[in-house]
């Protein structure tokens, strides 16, 4: 490979972990709409960056952008969850642990455990990355697809089973919060706010997870002042227990790192909350590198960022070991290197920004911001969305149960894909 175009991936590396670093940090902006964004500019951005390189370079150099930006925002992507209860789809599971340290003093040790999680995720993807790829182009993919249906039949039951107490109500929240995800991928719902066309996952994942902690805790006098003990909470154990799940979150469509970790959880439960927070980030990370491994084998992949990225470079990443996949792989490691710094950094910031201050207040600010900011992205049918999942969400919190089946919003709709039934239920509807 030209070293040239390593150096290159290199400084695309850097900017694209900006880019992510952008992306996770703000609410409601998710890197699927830096990816998209970035399809819509490509046909100008072709000159531009062919005129300074290798017009066959140019792809792949946008590829690695977006591929260490899709890293650097599921490390990243932890910080405002904990610090304003607005979650990213792959950390609603997070939420409430989060919340809780925060209000013990120790949303920092929220933030080390998710980017110490998110680290040993990301560079034991790594390891795997290439003999993954080759057990699946020797056949394990086609063996692995014919158990889609299994998978995500036994994530739904167990996510039930962990109920204990509450499993008819839970049938009953997954089947709400199937239903309004069901809608919202398949319902054709206008959402174009003043910045554009967003997805009513925002207001959906914000509706059912973020707001009704919000709104429940809005008489709390005071965030107490954040204290950091610059240490590592939780070591590399939780890291690497999220490993397996995170390469099934990868490639199985609907087990989103949410659900990954509600079935790992079942699995080997994580009581100690810094460790729950590390295993689900780790799963998090793991899922947008092996997503990578996925589109080299299939061609396709399971996220918005690795189906753009395909629409970009083709099929030029299929195969053992191709240049395009190789490029993908140093895109990830240095976007994981920059993501952990990161994500201390900004914790940091935020944890000196949050401790001390009024609670009633800030919840108050965010809710207002979250609001405001599903307005902008999705229009009026995404407050109506967030004011459904909201109602939907604060069940759980009145029952007293996990609000775990509430994953069925991701998972559900994909199940019924898989069933074949998306076609007879929409007729139904309509």
């Amino acid at each position: 490979m030209d070293p040239a175009l390593i150096l290159l991936a290199v400084v695309a590396s850097v900017i694209g972990s900006l880019a992510g670093m952008f992306t996770g940090l703000v609410p409601g902006i998710h890197v699927n709409t830096l990816a998209s964004v970035m399809l819509m500019a490509y046909p100008a951005l072709v000159p531009a960056i062919s005129d300074r390189v290798d017009p066959a370079w140019t792809p792949m150099l946008v590829a690695v952008l977006i591929v260490s930006a899709s890293v650097v925002h599921s490390f990243v992507d932890f910080v405002p969850s904990v610090f304003t209860g607005a979650p990213d789809p792959d950390e609603v599971l997070s939420v409430l642990p989060g919340h809780r340290l925060l209000m013990e003093g120790r949303g920092m040790a929220a933030v080390r455990s998710a980017a110490v999680g998110s680290i040993v995720g990301a560079f034991s993807a790594l390891i795997l990355a290439i003999p993954l790829q080759y057990l699946m182009l020797a056949g394990l993919a086609e063996r692995l697809d014919l158990l889609t249906f299994t998978v995500l039949s036994f994530t739904v039951a167990v996510m039930v089973i962990q109920a204990q107490g509450h499993r008819l109500l839970a049938v009953a929240l997954m089947l709400l919060s199937g239903a309004l995800g069901f809608i919202s991928m398949h319902g054709n719902i206008p959402c174009a706010g003043m910045l554009g066309d967003g997805t009513l996952l925002f207001p959906i994942l914000a509706g059912l997870f973020g707001m009704p902690a919000l709104l429940t805790s809005v008489g709390n006098a005071e965030v107490p002042r954040q204290r950091d003990d610059d240490i590592d909470p939780v070591g590399a154990v939780p890291g690497i227990k999220g490993v397996v799940m995170g390469c099934i979150a990868g490639w199985y469509p609907g087990i989103t790192s949410a659900a990954g970790a509600s079935l790992a959880s079942a699995v080997s439960p994580e009581e100690e909350p810094t460790r729950f927070i590390s295993m689900t980030a780790s799963i998090g990370t793991v899922t947008a590198v092996f997503s990578v491994v996925t589109l080299s084998v299939t061609g396709s992949g399971r996220s918005g960022t690795v189906l753009v990225i395909r629409d970009i470079i083709g099929e030029s990443a299929k195969g053992f070991c191709s240049e395009a996949f190789l490029l993908m792989l140093i895109g990830i490691a240095v976007g994981a290197a920059l993501g952990y710094a990161m994500t201390i950094y900004a914790g940091k910031v935020l944890s000196r920004m949050s401790g001390g201050r009024d609670a009633s207040l800030l919840n108050k600010a965010v809710i207002a911001l979250v609001t405001v900011l599903v307005l902008l992205l999705t229009g009026p049918f995404g407050l109506v969305f967030l004011s459904v999942a909201t109602l939907i969400g604060l069940i759980p919190l009145a029952a007293g149960c996990e609000r775990i089946p509430l994953a069925g919003c991701l998972i559900l709709p994909v199940l019924l894909t898989e069933m074949s039934l998306t076609g007879t239920l929409l007729a139904a509807i309509l």
